[in-house]
């Protein structure tokens, strides 16, 4: 109930849906008690919609219940009603992390308590719905539920569970006949985020195949290259920009960062990143960027790694074929 109450918001549910919702997430598992579903495990769900029913129950009540065990396989019905949606997510979310915070997790073939088919449920449900929420925040809510102490520990848990359920959507998508490539780059930076994720594998794909593709990428790369292994370098300072090329693409990376952008669209980064090009050739005809002035040198590099950013949220480029 208490997981219910939280994902309402997110997932927009008016007054009356979220009551609905509170009252199915009180009688979900009720009908789990009953001699019925004891001998027929399959009915859980539909068993508890009847009794429902028949304990006078409101009808959106009754269907929440059978709907937040959608889907049971891959090809099942998904949940349709605001409440159902949200109870399946919250009851997945809630199994899942529970589960892995007591370090019971799947180990090849074994998986006794379903968890891959409740990962995949909740991608599944969320591409579905098309709604954009963030996992991290869902299996924080679950593992709060959990009366659990943050700690290391948990938080380590958490992004096992989260890491869990991106390969599930992984499995999925490649699936589906998306190239591995794409999926894995998307998923580096949006496993996070199914929906998010589905569509920007999607648009990538189709980008990959444009004719200036290959331009793009090679320009993305070329800093990539040379500022991947150097971590914590200090801010850039833009009174240490002398030269005009550099000051050029120092002006170019302000315009794409200022560029508005919806989270994780790979057509608003190309669009920003595109006028970058140009500079950024420039740069690397006209600066010695690994010069052996120390401080010159890093802010060269911290430039760079401005550039490199631009793709957070996006995708993780390098792991594209041809970079």
């Amino acid at each position: 109930e208490r997981l219910v109450e939280r994902l309402a918001d997110p997932f927009g549910l008016t007054t009356s849906e979220r009551g609905t919702a509170l009252r199915a997430a009180r009688l979900c598992k009720a009908d789990l008690a009953t001699q019925m579903v004891k001998d027929m495990t399959s009915l859980q769900g539909a068993m508890g919609r009847y009794y429902a029913l028949q304990s006078g129950e409101p009808p959106a009540v009754a269907e929440a219940i059978l709907e937040h065990y959608q889907p049971g396989t891959t090809g099942d019905e998904l949940p349709k009603s605001g409440p159902g949606v949200v109870l399946a997510v919250a009851d997945r979310l809630d199994s899942l992390m529970g589960l892995f915070a007591i370090g019971v997790q799947p180990t090849g073939t074994r998986d006794p308590y379903a968890l891959r088919r409740a990962a995949l449920g909740v991608v599944q449900i969320l591409t579905a719905q098309r709604r954009n929420f963030e996992l991290q925040i869902g299996l924080a809510w679950a593992l709060e539920g959990l009366g659990r102490t943050p700690s290391a520990q948990t938080m380590e848990a958490l992004k096992d569970c989260l890491d869990f359920i991106s390969a599930r959507q992984q499995h999925l998508l490649l699936g589906e006949g998306w190239s591995h490539d794409v999926v894995e780059a998307v998923l580096a930076e949006q496993g996070h985020n199914p929906h998010g994720a589905a569509l920007a594998v999607a648009a990538l794909a189709g980008r990959v195949k444009q004719p200036n593709w290959p331009k793009i990428l090679q320009a993305y790369a070329r800093c990539v290259r040379i500022t991947r292994d150097m971590p914590g370098l200090p801010s850039l300072s833009p009174d240490r920009i002398v030269e005009p090329a550099t000051r050029e693409l120092h002006t170019a990376i302000l315009a794409a960062e200022q560029k508005p952008r919806l989270n994780g669209s790979v057509k608003d980064f190309v669009e920003a990143f595109l006028p970058v090009i140009p500079a950024i050739d420039r740069f690397f005809e006209e600066v010695l960027v690994m010069t052996d002035e120390r401080a010159l040198r890093e802010n060269r590099l911290a430039l760079l790694q401005r550039v490199v950013k631009l793709a957070d949220g996006v995708a993780d480029l390098s792991k594209l074929e041809g970079f």
